[in-house]
């Protein structure tokens, strides 16, 4: 027999978030209200919090194999807002024929880089859109300083802030072996790696390595790659290049209080316990 605790579960779990009172959850429940009645309910809570409460504009941080994928999509999830990729956004906004998409295609055509102001420009358009009302996580921006910058004077423009910054911290002898050792489904984008998540097909030589024609994708078949930057000599200037331009962006977003460190050279459970804590402001339950 289901409790009356049980039946609001079940029928308005998403009523609480939104401040729906028990009264009017239970009375949902048990058919005295309509669901439209109690959802109608929801999306006024909901459109509340959007109008008056600040968006959560968060900024993912972490060198090459530190688990930003991982962790994005989770954090994403948890949360209900969306992760943006710079390099999504670029395509879509050239792809759907924007002033700013424009611009960008016609640097890219003549092989230059994209400034600045137009990648700013590209995410100002993209934090218009509707599944950005109640915040976003940036993934792949701010790079420099001077991105960080300008990120903040364009929001400031829109009357928002940067409001969490989270680090995942793995140490760089450890990143050669992630990174080394991933391998890709180039069209699913399906990742592996030969110690950690090996595909069915992977064989090994005498000396324990994995043979590359043995690479294959669990689902498909067909041949796994590695990227050409998953070596470790082009792991070191991908490094380099974090620390001495990413690394003053945390600096940058310190006095405000809203950067947290992740320890992310730990088990998944651990990293994203660690997770949850700095999404609480450093609270760890």
């Amino acid at each position: 027999m289901l409790t009356v605790a049980a039946c609001v579960s079940a029928v308005g779990a998403t009523y609480v978030a939104y401040g729906v009172s028990e009264k009017d959850k239970a009375q949902a429940a048990f058919g005295f209200v309509s669901n439209s009645t109690a959802q109608k309910q929801v999306d006024d809570e909901k459109e509340k919090f959007a109008k008056y409460w600040p968006r959560c504009i968060m900024i993912l941080f972490g060198p090459p194999g530190s688990g930003k994928g991982t962790q994005g999509p989770k954090i994403e999830e948890l949360l209900g807002i969306v992760q943006l990729s710079t390099g999504d956004m670029l395509r879509a906004a050239v792809s759907a024929g924007t002033e700013v998409g424009k611009k960008a295609q016609a640097v890219m055509k003549a092989g230059g880089l994209v400034s600045d102001d137009i990648v700013v420009g590209i995410i100002r358009d993209r934090i218009r859109e509707p599944d950005c009302k109640y915040g976003f996580i940036l993934d792949g921006f701010p790079r420099t300083l001077v991105q960080a910058k300008a990120l903040d004077a364009m929001l400031a423009e829109e009357g928002a802030v940067v409001s969490r910054v989270i680090e995942l911290e793995v140490p760089d002898s450890i990143l050669e072996e992630r990174i080394c050792g991933r391998w890709i489904h180039k069209k699913s984008g399906r990742s592996y790696h030969v110690k950690y998540a090996p595909p069915k097909s992977m064989q090994k030589d005498a000396s324990g390595a994995a043979v590359p024609d043995s690479m294959k994708d669990d689902e498909t078949g067909e041949p796994l790659m590695q990227r050409p930057d998953d070596t470790a000599g082009a792991l070191v200037k991908r490094l380099q290049g974090y620390h001495s331009e990413t690394v003053p962006i945390l600096q940058h977003y310190k006095p405000t209080g809203v950067t947290q460190k992740v320890n992310a050279n730990q088990q998944m459970a651990g990293v994203w316990k660690e997770v949850l804590g700095a999404l609480a402001g450093g609270k760890v339950e």
